[in-house]
């Protein structure tokens, strides 16, 4: 009688345990020198990590057990993965400089989601304090391929090495970011959500890699830009 509620407790988790595994074959095929399906990769652990979330909520097995396992899954997927893909495509080009960015994107990220895990319940649930650390993953696997499809770019690999440190010191920062958890879908709103996703759908679809780095891109400039400008206007208040 009890086998069938166990099934589904044991569901979410398995979401979870294929972020993981997914998240290793990236680092297998980034060590391999194939960056774009490590790359790729990456936004698959994505999918797994938004469904095991929306699994455990819809049918009711929430638990503390899987809160630890999906933040322990995403050190492996969201933080690991991306740094070695970051280090095996770019940073092993400049030595020690390589490698301390690979690592303080993981370490920052494991920071990300311990403080994340600690204050959770007294946090807006509408925004992110620091950027969520997927975000700073698919930013890092978006860079890799543009790389891939524009090689000129290896030119400036220091320079690429540098935002992938800005996304990881986002990622600890306390610049509040969007969390779409409650998006208004009342009919005014709906058509013009509708319409927006469908122009970045078509822009996605034209150029993968310009589109996607385009879309991570502003999301992760949105952060720091309206940082700057509440300080303005709550001088101009004043």
């Amino acid at each position: 009688m009890n086998a069938r509620p166990r099934l589904v407790y044991i569901l979410p988790n398995l979401f979870t345990a294929a972020s993981i595994f997914t998240g290793i074959v990236s680092i297998v095929k980034a060590s391999q020198g194939r960056f774009e399906a490590a790359a790729w990769l990456i936004f698959l652990s994505l999918v797994f990590d938004g469904l095991d979330g929306r699994v455990a909520r819809l049918t009711h097995t929430s638990s503390r057990f899987g809160v630890e396992f999906d933040s322990l899954a995403d050190v492996v997927a969201f933080g690991t993965a991306p740094a070695m893909l970051l280090f095996f495509q770019l940073g092993r080009d400049y030595g020690r400089l390589g490698v301390l960015v690979a690592a303080l994107f993981v370490v920052f990220g494991a920071i990300r989601l311990a403080r994340f895990n600690v204050t959770n319940a007294e946090n807006d649930p509408n925004v992110f304090i620091g950027l969520p650390i997927p975000t700073a993953a698919v930013f890092v696997a978006t860079m890799s391929l543009l790389v891939l499809e524009h090689p000129a770019l290896t030119a400036i690999g220091g320079v690429l090495l540098a935002l992938a440190l800005v996304a990881a010191l986002l990622m600890v920062s306390n610049i509040r970011y969007p969390s779409f958890k409650k998006i208004d879908l009342r009919r005014p709103m709906m058509l013009k959500t509708l319409v927006v996703l469908t122009l970045v759908a078509s822009t996605i679809y034209l150029f993968p890699a310009e589109g996607l780095a385009t879309v991570i891109g502003a999301y992760v400039l949105y952060g720091p830009l309206r940082a700057l400008r509440l300080p303005r206007r709550r001088v101009g208040r004043g």
